[in-house]
Formats: C-alpha cells, sequence, structure tokens
C-alpha cells in the first residue's frame, strides 16, 4: 500500500510526476509490463532500507553470498548479461549450498527462476522472437550456461529462460528477492566485466513491486504461485538485515571499495519500471530539445526530478547519450541548478554508435559548449538590470571521467581494481536518490527494458553518497568545472 501521507517536499516531486504519467495512460496501456498505467499512484510505496555497498561485481557477490544462502524457499534472480566469470562462480556455490539445505532438511525443495537477457552475439541473433522468450532445459545447464551439473543440485526447483528481441530490446534490470520478503538491487550482471557497481539490499511493501513486476513480465502471470510452505514464507524475519561478508585480499583488505549501514524503515520509495520497445526512433539531425522518449515511469520520473529540482543535480552513469535528458540537463543549469556528471569517457563505443548514432565524449562536449554559449548569454545581459532581476546565473556544471587507479589493465589482470563505472545513480537537492538499471543512453531511454527505484530520504541520501564517494576516490578525472574556467 502507499504511505499515509508525503511530506510538501516529495509531493513536490511526485504529484507532477504522477499527473504526467495520468496524461500518458493510453500510450503506456500499449507497454508490457503495463498494470500500472491506468493508476499510476500504485507506483509509490514505502521500504526498509539494510546496506548499501560499492565495489567490482564479483566483490559484491561475494559479500552477498550469505545473504542469498539464507534463502528458503524462493530465489529469483533477474539479470541481463550472463557470462562465465567470478560472479557466475559465487552463484554456483550458492546453488550448490541451497539445494544441500533442501536435500539435508528433507522438505520441498527449494524454488529457483533464473532470468536474463543476453550472453552472446549469437545468442541474441538466433533468439525467440516471443516476449515468452525461451527456456533452458537441464542437458544445456553446463554447456550453455556454465552452471553445476544437474546432478549437484537435486534439492532445487530450477527454470532459466531468457528474453530478447531484436534489433535492440534488451532486458536490463539487475534484481534478486529472497523469499518473497527481501529484495537486493545491484548494477552489476552475473558477468566477467570488473566495472565499479554498486547493490542495496532492501524490505516492505516495496518487494510486492519487484514481485509484481516480475510475475507480469517474466512468469506471464499476475501473481505468484502459492508456494507450499506459504506461512512460514510469511513469517520470516531478518533476511535483509543479515550482515554481508567482507572478501579480503592476500593483504587483509576488504575488496569491497565501500560500505554502509543504511538501517531504515518506511521510507518513502517510487518503483520506476520502463518497458523495452522495439522501435528506436533514430533522427540523426533532429535537434536535442525535439526528441521526445517514452512516457515510461522512470523516464518520466527522471526528467520531473530535473524540472523540479531546486539546488543541485548529481548524476553517475556509464554512458550519457539521450537527447531528453542532456536537454532536461541544460534547462535545469539554465535556472541556476548546480550539476554534476561523473560518466565514461570510452565504455561500450560501439554499442554507443550502434544504438545512439554517438557516442558519450562527444555528448559530454556538445553539452558543455552549450553549456558555455548560456554562460556568455548570461554576462551579456548583466549590464540589463531588468534581465538580471528576471534570470538566474547559470547553475556549476561538473563533469568527470571514470578512470581506473594506476591506468586500464587487461582482463584477468585487474586484481580487483575497477576499470569503468557501471553504477547508475541519480541525487536530486540532497533529498531523492535514484538507483537500479537504467542509464542515461539512448538505448535505456527508448529501447532497452529497465526498472529503477527512488528512495526520499536525506539521511539514506548523504550515507549513499558519501559511499560512493569513497569508493570513487581517486578513480575520477575532472574535465570540465565552470568555476575554474572563470
Amino acid at each position: 500500500m502507499p504511505p499515509a501521507s508525503t511530506s510538501p517536499s516529495i509531493s513536490h516531486f511526485i504529484n507532477p510526476f504522477i499527473s504526467t504519467l495520468d496524461a500518458a495512460a493510453p500510450v503506456n496501456a500499449q507497454d508490457d509490463p503495463n498494470y500500472y498505467a491506468r493508476y499510476p499512484r500504485s507506483l509509490v510505496t514505502t521500504s526498509n532500507l539494510y546496506t548499501f555497498m560499492t565495489g567490482t561485481g564479483s566483490a559484491i557477490y561475494n559479500s552477498l553470498t550469505p545473504l542469498l544462502e539464507s534463502t528458503n524457499h524462493e530465489l529469483i534472480l533477474v539479470t541481463c548479461f550472463w557470462a562465465r566469470s567470478s560472479s557466475l562462480e559465487s552463484l554456483n556455490q550458492i546453488l550448490r549450498e541451497l539445494s544441500q539445505k533442501a536435500v539435508i532438511r528433507g522438505t520441498e525443495k527449494i524454488r529457483v527462476r533464473l532470468c536474463f537477457s543476453s550472453s552472446s552475439l549469437f545468442q541474441k541473433l538466433f533468439h525467440s522472437q516471443s516476449v515468452t522468450g525461451q527456456t533452458y532445459p537441464p542437458s544445456v545447464w553446463v554447456t550453455k550456461l556454465g552452471l553445476p551439473d544437474p546432478s549437484e543440485l537435486g534439492g532445487l526447483d530450477i527454470r532459466i529462460k531468457s528474453i530478447f528481441l531484436l534489433p535492440f530490446s534488451v532486458m536490463h534490470p539487475k534484481f534478486v528477492i529472497i523469499d518473497r520478503k527481501t529484495v537486493i538491487l545491484p548494477s552489476c550482471n552475473i558477468s566477467w566485466e570488473e566495472w565499479f557497481e554498486g547493490a542495496i539490499t532492501l524490505s516492505g511493501p516495496i518487494v510486492g513491486q519487484f514481485l509484481k513486476f516480475y510475475n507480469e513480465f517474466w512468469e506471464r502471470r499476475q501473481e505468484s504461485p502459492v508456494l507450499q510452505n506459504a506461512s512460514s514464507v510469511q513469517s520470516m524475519t531478518g533476511h535483509a538485515s543479515r550482515e554481508h561478508s567482507l572478501i579480503v585480499d592476500s593483504s587483509g583488505k576488504s575488496l569491497l571499495k565501500s560500505s554502509v549501514q543504511l538501517s531504515g524503515s518506511g521510507i518513502h520509495t517510487v518503483f520506476l519500471p520502463s518497458p523495452h520497445r522495439k522501435n528506436p526512433h533514430f533522427r540523426f539531425f533532429a535537434s536535442p530539445d525535439g526528441v521526445l522518449a517514452h512516457p515510461t515511469p522512470l523516464n518520466t520520473f527522471l526528467l520531473t526530478l530535473f524540472a523540479k529540482a531546486e539546488k543541485s543535480i548529481r548524476i553517475q552513469t556509464p554512458n550519457i547519450t539521450a537527447p531528453p535528458i542532456l536537454s532536461a540537463i541544460l534547462k535545469a543549469l539554465g535556472r541556476g541548478i548546480d550539476v554534476r556528471i561523473l560518466t565514461s569517457e570510452r565504455l561500450m563505443i560501439l554499442e554507443q554508435l550502434v544504438t545512439a548514432g554517438t557516442t558519450t565524449s562527444r555528448c559530454v562536449k556538445k553539452l558543455i559548449k552549450r553549456y558555455q554559449s548560456l554562460l556568455s548569454s548570461s554576462r551579456r545581459q548583466i549590464g540589463d538590470e531588468e534581465a538580471v532581476i528576471s534570470a538566474p546565473r547559470p547553475g556549476r556544471l561538473q563533469v568527470s571521467y571514470f578512470e581506473a587507479i594506476n591506468g586500464p589493465k587487461k582482463r584477468g589482470q585487474e586484481g580487483s581494481e575497477p576499470q569503468q563505472s557501471h553504477l547508475k545513480m541519480t541525487i536530486v537537492d540532497d533529498e531523492v536518490l535514484v538507483l537500479g538499471s537504467g542509464n542515461l543512453d539512448r538505448a535505456s531511454w527508448f529501447t532497452s527494458q529497465e526498472l529503477g527505484v527512488a528512495f526520499f530520504d536525506r539521511n539514506v541520501v548523504k550515507l549513499v553518497g558519501d559511499a560512493v564517494d569513497e569508493g570513487m576516490q581517486g578513480r575520477s578525472r575532472a574535465v570540465f568545472d565552470s568555476h575554474e574556467v572563470g
């Protein structure tokens, strides 16, 4: 159920967001899933927050192992990319432990659902083009997916499915649901990519939102099937509060880059799905201000945040090529809002060119150029007293690129050092935090399925922001700061 009331500052963002989605209901009703289209306020809920951590994907999955192994009845794991990796080795060991637990217990099998979208170029080219996806029988678990032999997993009821639709409809969310009581929201895939990632653990009413999204899309049903021991599922406590283990290297140093206990309950929260679309709507020569994104909840919420921001916007994203978000950033700067961006100079260049027709570095250069024109226009108005009163001075713009400590390393030689930033995080006015799978690139905004979650709590925002700052220490290079260029 939605929270009983919201503060004026929360309503400042949520009310226009809901109004925009209400107006877009006829369009959003064509999406898959679309259960929220007629009543978007159902996406407003609450959550209990426990931990937030940063590090490489392999470090995060290793650290979350005790929590995942605490599963008693059902483990649902949804990810985008699936590859043989340290993360997969961690998952394999978790599956073996869960199977052994069920066998020793001698009761029903533990239900496991593994869902992904992409594992290779070949897999995507020859994938079923039905939204029901394709499933993988036990005979191919080892050879195609790198999973343990089915003989090692006798205590599990496992089903594995992938969904990918040509040309660019990747199912990009990443989340884990444990016993329908606890959710892990990581930015990382089951992948060999040693990138800077983040993960948050949560429980409470928000879990029902994840289950609804999962059931509607991956199971093609409205409700979860009843577990054999449903009463014990309902009475379970303590999953999310379980401490994650701090894995260490040979020197005894934690491989996580940062970790913080959040301990927040009843946090105002908004669930933000963003369904896939097959048509990328390429308009290579259109003005960025004229390119409109589909009004999904995630897209709409971010544009609302940027339009209603009163002080500051902080962005950390792998890439930034979506025209609507670039225009929204420039408009916010023009209103005097400070904007801080940390992104990547050269991440997945070929994918950017194919899906966006441009790259992050080009878009950053154009943004800076447009901002400098805005500054010049503002300075020319200084002699015009009326113009100075009516138009605020543009906000401060800071742009940095992620940079690995001691430079880039080849695959297998990373030594737990992140090579790129893959975290997706937006903070507005130090009171709203958005985490999830959505990048600020054209693929995420126009074709991929995405999933985000927004949290309204100043203390949580500060703790997460500080944890990211700690994890990013020494891992960024400033490329523009308007305060340093006058």
